[in-house]
């Protein structure tokens, strides 16, 4: 190796982060500075095509921790991805393609990391995608490496442990995690809040371990050969100075989270033989090294092409990239009464045997939540994954699966337990990525487990979160109706299921599903309109029965999807609310006030017992709900 070249070209990606966050007055230059050594080396290594960035045998690059954007948009627009200069230069400004943290829109960014250790378990589940999509297609077309750097905060978040388990428990020899050990926090050393064995902790865990100085070329060169060889998953524990060649800030936690300071950057670039009058400085040597890898990627995705078009697998790689939704034979359920998660259990299996991308599993509850895939195996062969009790790392693993291009993934869970994966359900919707969570259990329905196992508020913040769809079907077809949706949507869904069995609902009287609510009961000049989802449309079309005795007209409109029902047009929506308008939830779903008059929901929390005396109890009867009602 070149050693003063490869300085240069650290430096030059030192430089142009510094420039950069100077420029936008806003940053974290420590890690850019710190990383720009071993970034240097690994490029050497990755095999990438710039002008392709989603070709499907490259390998990956994730940066868990996002703060280091700087140099991850510099390496970028000098490796020639389409980011320019004038991008760089943009840094952190409104509408520009070099935001604080990594988003998909930018050219070259694998996947939208958010807060730390969510990256590491992206990487995670990129090598367990990659694995199977060898399983799938050969070993000669897809072995690729995932690389992934990562720090001590990503390491003291818990999510980075559930995936990292996962990691040694599958042997995920194609997955090298890059530590940057600088022992900084924002606080100050890490010692104020993090003193544990990396190296034996990792080592527990079935990773293969490296330590290293990670501003020496060789060393870090070789720990790669090294971990790119390796029959298990490898961790390079790179010792390296935050803010390195910054000075008097080197290896100060001072340089974390602000600019550096013009003085400070000119310093240091006349110490490294850069103009220090110059910003945004590319030496013409360094641009010709880093660009190379727009010839190597041209060559090995050629090289790949090859191998593709003299494999016997292009047509199941185009049945895994483009899927054909029309051709399901969804089951029929109608007149048949369950409960939601039973018809969606039956679901998830014909959607399983249909399309060769869809996958998923539970967080250990795939009994209850009715989730697994009968007689297909289990990952890496098969399609049921077994995430263990680890919620976070399950929904951050498949939004990889969801990126990786080839694969239809669903996470699981009980209702209540999506509060330990709602960061990573978050930056799905930001991605808007194809990814399906299964909340079952939905209401106080749970009944004997209590209320600390009876989601009340969970479903309003799903309901607010942008680009996203939750659904809550009243019966099996519903819920078939929902899925039909969600698989044709390009953004995330949710599908909240009830414990209970469901009376099956009549055939619709105005609308469907697809509008997010219609009328299942109409009634002439209705004085109430009866507004629910779930397990509480029956109760409501049990009250519009009853109240029609006593000569009160009543509709009952089912909502199954919240979402849906707020982009109709006003002319739909007065079509369905005559009256005065009631919104009835076992939840505390204040959001329904958008489109009620009064709300009969949950206010507090629930209680133990048999799940009819709970909702008896909570006045979700259908007496309860008609004295309420004749006191409006």
């Amino acid at each position: 190796m070149d050693i003063q070249i490869l300085q240069k070209q650290a430096d030059t990606l030192r430089f142009l982060s510094a420039d950069m966050i100077e420029k936008a007055n806003s940053g974290h230059p420590g890690v850019a500075l710190g990383l720009a050594d071993v970034l240097t080396t690994l490029s050497l290594h990755l095999k990438h095509n710039p002008k392709n960035p989603n070709w499907l045998n490259r390998d990956r690059l994730v940066f868990s921790g996002g703060h280091a954007s700087a140099l991850i948009y510099s390496f970028l627009h000098l490796c020639g991805y389409d980011l320019s200069l004038e991008d760089l230069k943009n840094f952190r400004q409104l509408h520009s393609k070099t935001p604080g943290h990594p988003e998909i829109s930018t050219s070259g960014i694998e996947i939208a990391t958010g807060p730390l250790g969510q990256g590491v378990a992206n990487a995670v589940g990129f090598a367990m995608a990659a694995k199977k999509a060898a399983c799938l297609l050969g070993e000669e077309l897809i072995n690729h490496k995932i690389y992934c750097f990562l720090g001590d905060g990503d390491l003291q978040e818990g999510i980075s442990y559930e995936a990292c388990s996962l990691a040694g428990l599958h042997q995920l020899d194609n997955l090298i995690l890059i530590y940057d050990s600088n022992n900084i926090s924002i606080e100050g050393d890490t010692a104020l809040a993090f003193n544990e064995n990396v190296k034996m902790r990792f080592e527990a865990q079935n990773f293969e371990i490296q330590e290293i100085d990670g501003h020496d070329f060789n060393a870090i060169n070789e720990a790669l050969i090294l971990a790119k060889n390796c029959k298990k998953p490898s961790l390079i524990i790179a010792n390296t100075k935050i803010a390195k060649k910054a000075l008097e800030l080197e290896g100060s936690h001072k340089s974390h989270g602000s600019p550096l300071g013009k003085d400070i950057i000119k310093r240091a670039k006349i110490n490294s033989g850069f103009n220090p009058e110059l910003d945004f400085e590319i030496p013409q040597d360094v641009k010709i090294r880093f660009e190379g890898a727009i010839e190597l990627g041209d060559l090995e995705e050629a090289k790949w092409k090859v191998k593709l078009e003299n494999s016997d697998k292009k047509e199941l790689l185009e049945e895994l990239l483009n899927p054909d939704f029309s051709k399901i034979i969804f089951p029929d359920f109608k007149d048949k009464d369950l409960a939601t998660r039973d018809s969606n259990g039956e679901i998830l299996n014909i959607l399983a045997k249909n399309l060769k991308g869809f996958l998923g599993g539970s967080a250990d509850l795939g009994p209850s939540n009715k989730t697994e895939l009968h007689d297909m195996g289990d990952f890496i062969e098969g399609k049921n994954i077994h995430f263990g009790i680890r919620e976070h790392a399950m929904a951050a693993i498949n939004n990889a699966f969801a990126r990786y291009g080839l694969f239809l993934p669903f996470s699981a869970t009980f209702f209540i337990f999506s509060e330990y994966l709602k960061p990573a359900a978050r930056i799905a919707a930001l991605m808007k990525i194809k990814h399906f969570f299964i909340f079952t259990h939905d209401s106080i329905g749970v009944g004997e487990d209590g209320p600390t196992h009876q989601p009340i508020e969970q479903l309003s913040t799903f309901r607010a979160m942008p680009n996203f769809l939750t659904f809550r079907p009243a019966d099996g077809v519903e819920n078939v109706k929902a899925w039909k949706i969600a698989l044709n949507a390009d953004i995330p869904s949710a599908f909240v299921l009830s414990r209970q069995k469901l009376k099956a609902l009549k055939e619709p009287v105005f609308g469907d599903v697809e509008n997010g609510a219609y009328l299942i009961k109409e009634s002439q000049n209705a004085k109430f309109t009866l507004l629910a989802s779930g397990s509480e449309v029956n109760l409501c079309l049990e009250v519009a029965n009853e109240l029609e005795k006593n000569k009160i007209s009543c509709n009952v409109v089912s909502m199954p999807c919240y979402e849906l029902f707020k982009e109709q047009n006003k002319d739909y929506q007065k079509r369905l609310l005559k009256g005065k308008v009631i919104g009835v939830e076992a939840a505390n779903s204040n959001e329904l006030y958008e489109f009620c008059d009064e709300l009969y929901i949950m206010k507090s929390f629930g209680e133990s017992g048999k799940e009819k005396e709970v909702f008896e109890h909570f006045g979700f009867s259908t007496l309860k709900l008609c004295n309420f009602l004749l006191k409006l």
